[in-house]
């Protein structure tokens, strides 16, 4: 077991309090490190110091500040191994897939140097006698406030562009997933940057989180977690009327239309479903399945389903690893228990593996409960785990896209279909930031994300993205001869 700092204005330091916590390897419920327990003060520390820097770092050119982003994303690479081990470690990411994760994360970071140095701004033809420019400038201090269910990508989404646009930024990680953020720190602190450029204070978000959102020397926060949450978060910073960029939850629907390619959808959707071990905000929430395909659907979607090797995450053949925490475990077993007290059926997993290893550690098989109704908890709650909720068929398409947008959150939709007109009609109608027609090759850092109603606020991603971390300054300049 290894007791670590927390990195405040360059240095390693412990907690002003003294006080650690432990962390778990979720495959085994082993402890595997101690971390500082961060506190009030020591945010206030971080904050000091990345007010400090501010000037000094806000003031370099933006070529500096690129090559510097670019720097950090070739540490990343150069790292991926070992940083992959540590989320394998802390998370359970199953190691085939751990590496590949931080190599994509560090492309965050050359995508947003590249961009911010054409991030400019422009002329607004106003009259002969004035000039009106706009441009574009760092906001200042920033909290970044991320998840643990991808702890590096999570805090990479909103460090690249926050700190490549020239702000300073105080990180909370997740209290249960701080390792790897940490890791990150060592490789910042090859690089010289302004002390206090880039500060790590570790602990709960209920103190430490809540800390930074009602901090007045905090100028934004960036959040991602859930909508409970992210509520919170908005009531104290609208006391300063902070800046905010939220990426909240989501209960995705997926709508499978009777002339789907079944197969291809399976593959894409099962994968989708239980990657991560279904901790991941975009994961399907809802399957909508058309009454013609209903049964074919998921009797195919239960045997990929069945044929998924859940097991030790250092395993390369294992495809699916643990929940990443016992009291996460619990939440989404007792969401299964609700659907079944509410009338719905659990036609694959449900229960904890009883067989050695896997009976030590905060595992859930991949689970399928069909009967799923509009008014149940599952139907409307964001379960974030390996479960997939088939609601009951349905035979038009206007009922279905009424039943998909009947619900708090907005964030992504999965249409699949044959017919590209039909799918672009669902396109326009469906409530949601991101709409998926058919199989997708995945997400870049150009792609922005982010959702409608209880889903967020801004986008992650994209020239968007560059936009939510600076200020819009408006100049005037009279162009007239001034009188002596």
């Amino acid at each position: 077991m290894q007791l670590h700092q927390m990195w405040i204005q360059g240095k390693w330091v412990d907690a002003e309090a003294g006080k650690t916590y432990p962390v778990y390897n979720p495959a085994t419920a082993g402890k595997i490190a101690e971390l500082p327990l961060g506190g009030k003060a020591d945010v206030d520390k971080a904050v000091i110091a990345a007010r400090e820097a501010f000037p000094v770092w806000s003031k370099k050119p933006q070529a500096e500040r690129s090559q510097i982003a670019i720097k950090i994303a070739a540490l990343m690479q150069e790292n991926a191994g070992e940083i992959g081990k540590i989320d394998t470690m802390e998370h359970g990411t199953p190691t085939k897939t751990a590496a590949a994760s931080v190599v994509i994360s560090s492309q965050r970071f050359e995508w947003a140097a590249y961009n911010a140095r054409s991030l400019m701004g422009h002329t607004v033809p106003s009259n002969p006698d004035e000039l009106v420019y706009l441009q574009r400038e760092p906001i200042g201090v920033i909290a970044i406030i991320t998840p643990w269910n991808v702890p590096l990508a999570m805090v990479v989404g909103k460090l690249a562009p926050a700190l490549a646009l020239g702000n300073t930024c105080v990180i909370k990680p997740p209290s249960i997933n701080s390792l790897t953020t940490l890791k990150l720190a060592e490789l910042l602190d090859k690089l010289n940057l302004p002390p206090g450029t880039v500060n790590i204070v570790t602990g709960p978000g209920g103190v430490v989180g809540e800390a930074l959102a009602s901090h007045p020397g905090v100028d934004m926060v960036g959040f991602t977690g859930s909508c409970e949450t992210g509520k919170v978060i908005m009531g104290l910073a609208s006391k300063t009327v902070k800046r905010l960029q939220l990426e909240l939850g989501g209960k995705n629907p997926v709508i499978i239309l009777d002339d789907a390619d079944i197969d291809t959808a399976v593959v894409d959707l099962v994968t989708g479903q239980f990657r991560n071990s279904g901790q991941i905000c975009g994961s399907p929430g809802r399957y909508y399945v058309h009454e013609k395909v209903y049964d074919e659907f998921l009797g195919k979607y239960t045997a990929a389903a069945t044929k998924l090797v859940v097991g030790d995450p250092t395993d390369e053949k294992t495809q699916m690893g643990p929940l990443v925490s016992a009291e996460h475990r619990n939440r989404v077993e007792n969401y299964v228990q609700s659907a079944i007290d509410e009338g719905a059926k659990v036609i694959l997993g449900g229960k904890r593996p009883a067989a050695p290893p896997m009976n030590q550690g905060y595992w859930v098989m991949p689970t399928i409960i069909t009967g799923v109704k509009q008014n149940m908890t599952v139907a409307k709650e964001e379960i974030f785990g390996p479960v997939a909720c088939f609601m009951e068929p349905f035979s038009s398409d206007d009922q279905v896209l009424e039943m998909a947008n009947d619900n708090v959150f907005g964030l992504t939709s999965y249409v699949w279909t044959n017919d590209r007109a039909r799918g672009m009609r669902f396109a326009n109608e469906l409530q949601a930031g991101t709409v998926q027609i058919g199989h997708s090759a995945g997400s870049g850092p150009e792609l922005p994300w982010g959702g409608y109603k209880e889903s967020g606020i801004g986008k992650e991603g994209s020239i968007y993205n560059l936009y939510e971390y600076t200020n819009l300054k408006r100049v005037q300049v009279d162009l007239r001869t001034q009188k002596k």
